[in-house]
């Protein structure tokens, strides 16, 4: 019924416009008013149409083609709703391509930048994003801190939406519109990172049938154990003479480069890099750092515990893994401010119900880890790697993880792969790759390491993988924080780029191996 409506709706613009001569403007106006989706709970709240570099959103950054772009809001359960967007290219432009993008943090807003980078690169998108089930406007303007009442989170839906079933609540109503705009859709596509990445995860996990490609990149999929890391890492440098200042995790990073770095800078595979952390120490026989910048006793037992992650302190499991080496100098996020974003918000909105609740006092103990698992991670965590059905339907997923990242743990995707590997009894590598970038941060460049190349070509390499089968063997890396004209190669885990040219700034000068 909805179909035969819209295509009605569609012929009636398509008459009116040879009759009168409307303006692109005024035959997008006409799509969106002539659209009925009240089946799927949605209704629309405004178009707007944007000729060729008229919306900016980054600045520098513009549309390079034009596009009909709908509002709409879909209501689930209660007292949940979300506000979405879609992108409708030219009938020219469009090649039978539908892509969603997913969110980031606590998300509450559209990730206008995400669908302008996926809408831009040329492959025909019609590109939708959603705001996570729930808005920023209430919820602390997006951001968490201790103390704030943060309402989706009292709202077992609307914490379901945030992850779980974020990106699966409005793309059924922006496919409707995409088919009643075209005719057709061809081929269904999701791009993600950071939350979105585990956004992508929860795709495969428990909505198997909606995309046929899925990128997740910097994926928090296990994120109640990823707040348990920020928190472990903020109480290790919160006391007196634990805090480490950026001036030494730089430094830091410079000694464990200078052993382990190859000739552009960077760590190529940091679990290979064999250096004695001991060697921080300003006490040791060997320093690795001035006496400046060497590490207290205090300062170095810290520093071990952000190498190491977060374990139960009754049984010694590891309940997240560390961070590799050469990511030193991104750790100051890790000394408060992640914890205070997003761990000690979800212990006292969603796991203990208590503002007042003193996350100092989480010792990381059976009780403590079986209460997050319980209240938070049966909500938000997607790592269950039996995703049989995704892959039973052709699915392929891909995902890029920089080893500098300041948020994630790098070894946790390789772990995950590995018990997808399990699950599986042995490679996957024909439907689901790893790739992980030396010097690159969280979902791109790190800016302490002004020369990685962190902008990936993820999203055109998945396109080729599901319609031509062409499983990525590589994927190039561009656009340094510093600007210069470096590409760099990333190959798909366990394989690591070796140099083996006379460049080290193009990515042809590497080799996977």
């Amino acid at each position: 019924m909805l179909r035969s409506f819209l295509g009605a709706a569609a012929l009636a613009v398509t008459a009116h416009a040879a009759t009168i001569q409307s303006t692109p403007a005024q035959q997008c106006q006409s799509f969106a008013n002539g659209l009925d989706l009240s089946e799927y709970n949605t209704t629309i709240i405004n178009s707007t149409y944007f000729a060729t570099d008229e919306y900016l959103f980054v600045v520098g950054t513009t549309n390079n083609a034009p596009f009909c772009q709908i509002f709409a809001q879909t209501v689930y359960g209660s007292p949940g709703t979300t506000v979405w967007a879609i992108w409708l290219p030219e009938t020219s432009d469009y090649q039978g391509r539908f892509l969603a993008v997913g969110d980031g943090g606590f998300a509450g807003v559209i990730e206008y930048d995400s669908m302008l980078a996926d809408f831009n690169l040329g492959l025909g998108f019609a590109v939708a994003g959603g705001d996570g089930g729930h808005s920023a406007l209430t919820n602390d303007a997006g951001e968490g801190a201790p103390g704030v009442y943060l309402p989706f989170l009292h709202h077992q839906e609307e914490v379901l939406g945030w992850i779980h079933n974020g990106i699966s609540i409005f793309t059924p109503p922006a496919k409707a519109i995409t088919e009643a705009r075209y005719n057709s859709i061809k081929h269904a596509y999701y791009d993600g990172c950071s939350t979105g990445g585990a956004q992508g995860f929860a795709l495969a996990q428990f909505h198997p049938t909606l995309f046929q490609g899925i990128v997740a990149s910097s994926p928090g999929n296990y994120y109640s154990h990823l707040a348990l890391s920020f928190l472990w890492n903020d109480l290790a440098t919160d006391t007196v003479g634990t805090y480490i200042p950026q001036t030494q995790l730089t430094a830091m990073t410079a000694a464990v480069v200078a052993k382990c770095g190859g000739p552009d800078g960077v760590i190529n595979n940091p679990p290979a890099c064999q250096f004695d952390v001991d060697s921080f120490a300003c006490n040791a026989t060997n320093l690795s750092l001035n006496n400046t910048a060497c590490l207290t006793d205090a300062q170095l037992a810290a520093a071990k515990k952000i190498y190491a992650g977060p374990t139960n302190s009754n049984t010694g499991a590891q309940l997240y893994p560390g961070f590799a080496f050469g990511s030193e100098s991104s750790w100051l996020l890790q000394e408060g401010l992640l914890a205070d974003s997003f761990s000690i918000p979800i212990l006292q909105n969603l796991v203990y119900d208590d503002l007042g609740y003193d996350a100092s006092t989480f010792n990381f103990s059976s009780a403590d880890v079986a209460a997050v698992n319980e209240k938070a991670g049966t909500l938000i965590d997607e790592i269950d790697p039996d995703i049989q059905q995704f892959h039973a339907g052709g699915g392929k997923l891909l995902s890029v993880q920089g080893w500098a990242d300041p948020l994630n743990s790098p070894f946790w995707p390789i772990e995950h792969l590995q018990q997808v590997q399990a699950a599986f009894g042995g490679n996957v590598s024909s439907w689901f790759e790893l790739f992980m970038s030396p010097g690159t941060g969280h979902c791109g460049s790190n800016d302490l390491y002004p020369d990685a190349p962190g902008t990936y070509a993820t999203t055109a390499a998945l396109v080729a993988w599901v319609e031509q089968g062409s499983t990525p063997a590589q994927i190039e890396a561009s656009m340094p924080p510093s600007g210069a004209n470096i590409t760099r190669k990333l190959c798909p885990y366990p394989q690591i780029a070796e140099y083996t040219g006379t460049d080290p700034d193009d990515w042809t000068s590497y080799t996977c191996t």
